[in-house]
């Protein structure tokens, strides 16, 4: 991630994610949290849907592992976990409700660990995961209070669980499928689903809701810019920077949400709160110590990458590694 282009777009979807919390915690002062997530997909899936039409590429899953994906995203990855992050937002702030979701790439090595045989367990992956929830307990009694505040919490920890689930989940079937079709697929799907379970926790719908300026304008930025936009940036993204650095997003948009709640919503940044999040950053590199450490092998200086060979020298994508001289000569 070292080309400007890519620094600004990170920066971007940094800005759209993190203020997507604040945006969030205005829509919730009048609108049901379920509701509110199920309208908020219904403009992505919306948009997503224009953009695949108007792309000509393949929409009509074909495979028993299309459906799966489709599936296992939309109830999973994008339903369970926009009702769990919801409801518990209505219990924290928005600052607190980005960094505790933040705790979801910690678990999800746990989770694949589980599930896919291939994945093995490292004696780091087991201090990040309890340097993680260290800082999720210290987020949790910052509030001095274990009521609504702890429920919360525990909701959006719910949340990143069942995000984390049906992302591992995925590596399990090969879709035929284009990926932006998939996901306009799974975004429909969650927008069904949180419409059906809105509907029958509450009889909500739609016509019942009493809609004021904010509540409108709060939901237009989060369907538009922080879903479509959003996760239309986090694709691009992907392609250019890969997906650990990508996955770096987690631990920038908290800040993001952290700032611009204190700064429009009066929300206290407390001393415990700011200690939680260090602990999951923490945690999050030491379950992603292996990748992180090949990234940085990578981004070298011009100058490094540029110099001259010594004679027992080779350079293999980007990487400079020195050749044993012996009757083998391996690297």
């Amino acid at each position: 991630m070292t080309k400007t282009e890519d620094m600004l777009l990170f920066g971007a979807l940094a800005f759209v994610w993190g203020t997507a919390f604040t945006a969030i915690e205005i829509g919730l002062e009048t609108l049901p949290p379920l509701l509110f997530a199920a309208a908020r997909l219904d403009i992505a899936a919306f948009i997503f849907t224009g953009v695949v039409l108007l792309s000509r590429i393949k929409w009509v899953p074909r495979t028993s592992a299309d459906l799966a994906l489709i599936l296992s995203n939309g109830i999973l990855v994008i339903g369970a976990h926009f009702a769990f992050s919801f409801i518990g937002q209505s219990y924290v702030s928005s600052g607190v409700a980005a960094i505790v979701l933040s705790f979801t790439p910690i678990i999800t090595p746990v989770i694949a660990i589980r599930l896919l045989p291939a994945e093995r367990i490292y004696a780091t992956d087991v201090i990040g995961l309890c340097t993680g929830l260290v800082g999720v307990i210290a987020i949790a009694i910052a509030g001095g209070s274990f009521d609504g505040q702890l429920l919360g919490i525990g909701l959006l920890l719910a949340s990143a669980v069942v995000f984390a689930l049906g992302s591992v989940l995925t590596e399990r079937w090969t879709p035929v499928l284009p990926t932006m079709s998939l996901h306009t697929w799974s975004m429909v799907t969650g927008a069904l689903f949180l419409h059906a379970i809105a509907y029958a926790y509450s009889g909500a719908s739609i016509r019942d809701v009493t809609w004021t300026p904010s509540a409108a304008a709060a939901l237009t930025y989060l369907g538009i810019f922080a879903t479509a936009g959003g996760f239309l940036l986090y694709f691009t993204l992907l392609n250019r920077i890969g997906a650990t650095n990508a996955g770096l997003i987690n631990y920038a948009s908290p800040v993001v949400a952290t700032i611009f709640g204190a700064t429009l919503l009066g929300e206290q940044i407390t001393t415990a709160t700011v200690a939680g999040f260090a602990l999951i950053v923490a945690g999050f590199a030491l379950c992603n110590i292996r990748p992180l450490w090949r990234v940085t092998r990578t981004m070298q200086s011009p100058a490094v990458r540029n110099r001259s060979l010594e004679r027992n020298e080779v350079r293999v994508q980007g990487n400079v590694y020195k050749t044993k001289a012996d009757s083998q000569n391996y690297l």
